[in-house]
């Protein structure tokens, strides 16, 4: 059989195939606790649910036009108003099927073959291959000082006179870091001296903890007419916790939102009429759910990080935000590949391997769940891997001997 070089060189998406595997798990009774997923437990917002219902009670489910309906796009104009103090129009707004599609149309807008594409690392699991997609180089980035915290110097060392874009995610997945004020500012500054695109991946700027605010990039930037090349990502996936409604948002100046729907009219015409209406409930209703979820992740964050600070050899840094905590295990394994199926195979907990967001020796633990699951399975990981545990271990009425220590 005959595959593409590009179809080669694309893997499998990691987050994805763990959640399929705890499914798989789940369905067969297993006393599995997922750490892996980024998926909050919250339940649709009622604002959603009635828009949704209402729409589709009246049997009027139709195509929409590729780049949203006018009423998601006023929605999403609202939204960028509200919270990035920006006026924008219509034509500067794309409704896209999730956030990944809207960078990855933006990507095939903006890339070349050849062209690289500058990230932090680490790194959400997607953007090296959504780059590769494009004929394009993923250039990952890790700061100098061996922090989550990039710095400007970082960028400019990785800096060539093939890089196009620069992409930044703040809060990060997977560190929950947020870049600093000065960070975005000198960032946005480099791109417009250099003429290259930023892309924005904001789906995580309403989660923040500690009072923490992310930046806005629109306050740093001198150019904000049509030849502006900021791009604005986010979605009703995360702070909505709507992951399954697949509906994300890009703003951008109109020449490129027009070639971006171009090339999303070729790939999947425009979003479900349906999800955009749940989205625009979501969206202009109450948000008090936002807040909600915000405080519940905080204080899972503060749960997990307690738990693993008691837990010797292991180096967890303090999310700024997001739903993550990203800790170093390279005392017990520098495989993290091995040591996630090690301690899924184990005691049956679900964890994301760092290798997939660049770094290997990490482990990136979700806080989604309920307290329960945090506390039960940092306890599980600790009975696995820790020589001072008992050696004994009741999951259910199951008993675990460990025989490998």
């Amino acid at each position: 059989m005959s595959i593409s070089i590009i179809g080669r060189s694309i893997g499998e998406s990691a987050t994805l195939l763990l959640n399929e595997t705890a499914a798989i798990l789940k369905a067969k009774g297993e006393p599995l606790i997922h750490l892996g997923g980024g998926e909050p437990k919250s339940r649709t917002p009622i604002d959603a649910i009635i828009n949704f219902t209402g729409l589709l009670n009246s049997g009027e489910i139709r195509y929409t036009p590729v780049d949203g309906t006018i009423e998601m796009k006023q929605a999403i104009i609202r939204y960028t108003e509200e919270y990035y103090d920006r006026k924008v129009a219509p034509e500067n707004v794309i409704a896209s099927n999730g956030a990944k599609q809207s960078i990855m149309v933006a990507l095939q807008a903006i890339l070349d073959p050849q062209d690289e594409v500058i990230f932090p690392a680490p790194y959400w699991v997607s953007y090296p291959e959504m780059v590769k997609l494009c004929g394009a180089i993923p250039v990952p980035v890790h700061p100098e000082d061996g922090t989550f915290y990039p710095r400007m110097q970082d960028i400019e060392m990785n800096f060539t006179s093939y890089t196009k874009a620069i992409i930044l995610n703040s809060p990060n997945n997977p560190t929950g870091a947020i870049y600093s004020d000065e960070f975005i500012a000198d960032v946005v500054r480099f791109c417009e001296k250099e003429g290259l695109y930023l892309i924005m991946d904001d789906i995580y700027h309403r989660l923040c903890f500690d009072r923490k605010k992310p930046a806005n990039c629109y306050k740093y930037a001198k150019v904000l007419d049509e030849n502006s090349k900021l791009i604005i990502v986010n979605s009703v996936s995360k702070q909505y916790a709507m992951t399954g409604f697949r509906i994300g948002w890009a703003v951008a100046c109109k020449k490129l939102i027009e070639v971006m729907s171009n090339i999303q009219g070729h790939q999947t015409a425009g979003p479900p009429v349906l999800m955009q209406k749940a989205a625009i409930g979501a969206i202009t209703g109450v948000q008090s759910g936002v807040e909600s979820l915000r405080l519940t992740l905080e204080n899972n964050r503060n749960v997990m990080m307690d738990r693993l600070n008691g837990f010797d050899g292991v180096r967890p840094t303090k999310p700024d935000g997001t739903f993550y905590v990203f800790a170093d295990f390279s005392t017990y394994d520098k495989n993290s590949t091995r040591l996630s199926k090690f301690l899924l195979d184990k005691v049956r907990v679900l964890t994301m391997p760092g290798i997939e967001f660049g770094l290997d020796g990490y482990l990136r633990l979700s806080t989604c769940g309920s307290i329960k699951d945090i506390i039960e399975g940092i306890e599980r990981i600790k009975w696995a891997l820790d020589p001072n545990s008992p050696n004994e271990l009741y999951i259910g009425e199951r008993k675990l001997v460990r025989d490998w220590l």
